[in-house]
């Protein structure tokens, strides 16, 4: 644990945001899944007291938060089971009756907004800011396939078992719970893995008020290697879809190579912002700035500039000033009563050891031979006295990280960006594709056809042109090149495509290892 001294104007929490009180308002909203000292488990159509209670903390300020409830293999075998009888039921409900349903769901994850952000603010660090913009995203996506789902669902049929869905933490309501509603909504039954690190009580209450409406939805915790067998190996599961990091994801894609199971495997590539023959600065500026939105906690953030060396001492004008602006700390601190909550840039990162490791690779990068652009302080901070800071780290930049070095080729996941000089267009290239295949990259290039020529040659799904690239939902689709993802794309109608049967011989659109072939089964 480490502690900040005091700011230079002292700070409170605000008022009716403690986590005692959202916790309170947990039990109080959705009573059949949480008990005074522990979540439940949902499975079979009913809340269940089972698994081992993990401790869990908030990284916020190291106050101790609901943990998972972690099963064991057998019970996570019976789930899927379970799953498994619930989606053969579900697939002949009409489509009416499952839009309807879903909603209504809709309609009260709306009400309860306010709720589940705080929860994600406190589990998982979100400014209060990019808390409600990952609700409001959930349910603002799913309502946009409840009015367009009628079309994409034409001469397709559910799978023959339930989508099982294992994510990481950093969304669980615009990727997890969205992931989830649009799979009902498509016809079949959704298993879902709490994610270990955070959002625990986030997602129970997304799901608890959605089961209400009878959504065929289960929801178990526990550690992948008690569960992989069953919500991946399992025969009854009819589709995997997987969000996280390429070491999980690996073996995750080594269990599937020899079935035929349908699978989405959305993994993390090293996005790289190349500059070439670029004058628009200010532009830039801006960008770089909002590149650090959530301390870069997501699969779509930009840690890696790729730059001409010409360019270079133009690049630090314009890039040293917006770093300099960013704002961190405690996303619940306020100096007055009334204040609203700051609107920070990040919080904390998901826990203390991150912090920890990723403080040092930064040392490891410099002691080795990478120079330092910028390194914050957690005195610029904004925190509460005395509060534990340890899972905060401030921006960090790196020029030419060693080869040796693990942020040479490792996505940070943090607010740590690396700067690459180049000469050619051949060396821009070659550092943009470093890490075989990424989500997004983009280009800061002042002529479009050379832009647009330098693009095709980027090994990133989406590739934007003096703009950044989202993930993007509703009819964007999203998907990734190399390792960055394996399995079909995703977004709108290749949503519903992933995890819906068509017509004999259908070749279903993505990044596959060697076949996209899913003849229509049962």
């Amino acid at each position: 644990m480490s502690s900040t001294p005091a700011p230079a104007e002292t700070l409170m929490l605000k008022p009716g945001t403690a986590w005692s009180e959202a916790r309170a308002r947990c039990l109080a909203t959705a009573p059949e899944a949480f008990r005074d000292d522990r979540v439940l488990n949902r499975h079979g159509g009913q809340w269940c007291a089972d698994g081992t209670p993990a401790p869990a903390v908030t990284p916020v300020d190291g106050t101790p938060v609901t943990g998972p409830p972690r099963l064991d293999a057998g019970t996570a075998h019976a789930a899927v089971r379970a799953a498994l009888d619930e989606h053969r039921g579900w697939r002949h409900v009409p489509l009416a009756d499952r839009k309807a349903r879903v909603s209504a769901a809709l309609d009260d994850l709306t009400e309860h907004r306010d709720l589940l952000s705080l929860l994600l603010v406190w589990e998982i660090g979100k400014p209060w800011r990019l808390a409600t913009a990952d609700v409001d995203r959930c349910i603002e996506g799913v309502r946009w396939y409840v009015e367009e789902i009628d079309g994409m669902l034409e001469g397709r049929a559910p799978l023959d078992g339930p989508v099982s869905n294992i994510a990481s933490w950093n969304y669980p309501m615009s990727v997890l719970m969205h992931a989830m509603l649009v799979q009902v909504l498509a016809g079949n039954a959704a298993v879902a893995k709490t994610p270990t690190d955070g959002g625990t009580a986030c997602l129970t209450l997304a799901t608890a008020l959605a089961a209400r409406h009878g959504l065929p939805l289960t929801l178990v915790s526990g550690g992948g290697a008690e569960l992989s067998p069953a919500l991946v190996g399992a025969p009854e599961i009819g589709c995997v879809s997987f969000v996280g990091g390429r070491s999980a994801g690996g073996r995750v894609a080594a269990e599937l190579a020899a079935t035929r199971k349908r699978h989405i495997l959305e993994q993390e590539g090293l996005n790289c912002w190349g500059v070439w023959e670029f004058s628009d600065w200010p532009l830039l500026a801006t960008h770089a700035r909002k590149a650090f939105d959530y301390a870069k906690q997501r699969c779509t953030a930009y840690p890696r500039y790729v730059v001409q060396r010409g360019l270079f001492d133009a690049f630090l004008g314009a890039y040293l000033p917006a770093v300099r602006e960013v704002t961190f700390g405690h996303p619940l601190a306020v100096a007055h009563p009334d204040d609203p909550l700051p609107q920070l840039d990040f919080g904390p990162l998901i826990n203390d050891a991150k912090a920890k490791e990723l403080a040092g690779d930064v040392e490891q990068a410099i002691a080795t031979g990478g120079v330092p652009l910028h390194r914050g302080s957690l005195a610029d901070g904004r925190f509460l006295t005395g509060q534990d800071t340890g899972a905060y780290l401030p921006p960090a930049t790196i020029l030419a990280p060693p080869s040796a070095s693990r942020l040479h080729h490792v996505e940070p996941f943090g607010p740590v960006d690396t700067v690459v000089l180049v000469d050619t267009e051949a060396e821009l290239l070659a550092a943009m594709n470093a890490s075989n295949g990424a989500l997004v990259s983009s280009l800061a290039c002042d002529d479009e056809q050379t832009a647009i020529r330098l693009a095709a040659q980027v090994q990133a799904f989406k590739v934007g042109i003096n703009a950044p690239r989202s993930r993007g939902d509703r009819d964007e689709p999203f998907g990734g090149r190399g390792a960055s993802w394996h399995g079909a794309f995703v977004g709108g109608e290749l949503l519903v495509r992933a995890v819906t049967r068509g017509p004999a011989g259908e070749r279903l659109h993505g990044n596959f290892p060697s076949y996209a072939l899913y003849p229509p089964t049962g």
